[in-house]
């Protein structure tokens, strides 16, 4: 059965494949399944119709049979599971991923996250120009540990794994500021990932929606 996945109608980056959808989309290109996309504009996400697959509102959500889930790095995480390449045989190398998944979501992304915060929705608060130098300090703290770990490697544990998609969509994130610029394994890796066929499409894919959706306006 195909799975279909929630995207915004119109995504608040234009097209910069930010939106966590792109997470999704680039793991079931990844394994070669494909997929639908049902867009939901902002209104439409508060519905009961959306909140029944998402309590929050939000996107993406994932659809396949009696299955629906939500939350992206669980969706990749479950296509991970079910299709092969994009989690190691090995058990090990395999709780690695799994680790370097939740790693991306729950330690690397969070300072990312209150910068566009601070910088989208708080850039007129009297504190905005005080706060920004230390949410700064503190992406620089996490990218640097996580260089020092990632040394030359291509990826984050030998092979490419769901792992890497979490990561390069974090890190993606700081593609319009100088700061992933400071660490050049870190800048190469993104890079790396964008490179790949699978990312590729699936940000043309998203990159279509946005442009048919700019043209409507």
């Amino acid at each position: 059965m195909t799975p279909t996945i929630t995207a915004f109608e119109r995504s608040p980056d234009g097209g910069r494949g930010q939106a966590r959808d792109m997470r999704v989309r680039w793991a079931l290109e990844e394994v070669g399944q494909p997929y639908d996309v049902r867009l939901v504009s902002f209104e439409e996400m508060k519905q009961p119709a959306h909140l029944a697959l998402h309590p929050f509102g939000q996107i993406p959500t994932y659809e396949e049979g009696g299955l629906a889930l939500f939350e992206s790095g669980a969706i990749v995480l479950h296509i991970a599971e079910h299709y092969a390449g994009l989690l190691p045989d090995d058990a090990n190398a395999r709780a690695r991923a799994i680790s370097w998944m939740f790693c991306a979501v729950n330690t690397v992304e969070p300072p990312i996250i209150d910068r566009q915060v601070l910088l989208f929705q708080e850039g007129n608060e009297s504190w905005h120009e005080q706060r920004l130098p230390m949410v700064h300090d503190r992406i620089r703290d996490r990218l640097r540990q996580l260089s020092a770990r990632f040394g030359d490697n291509d990826w984050l544990d030998h092979d490419f794994s769901a792992g890497d998609i979490m990561m390069v969509t974090v890190l993606r994130r700081l593609n319009r500021s100088s700061l992933l610029d400071e660490f050049p394994n870190l800048a190469a890796y993104v890079a790396r990932g964008e490179a790949r066929p699978a990312f590729k499409r699936a940000f043309d894919a998203q990159l279509a929606v946005a442009t048919a959706a700019s043209r409507s306006t």
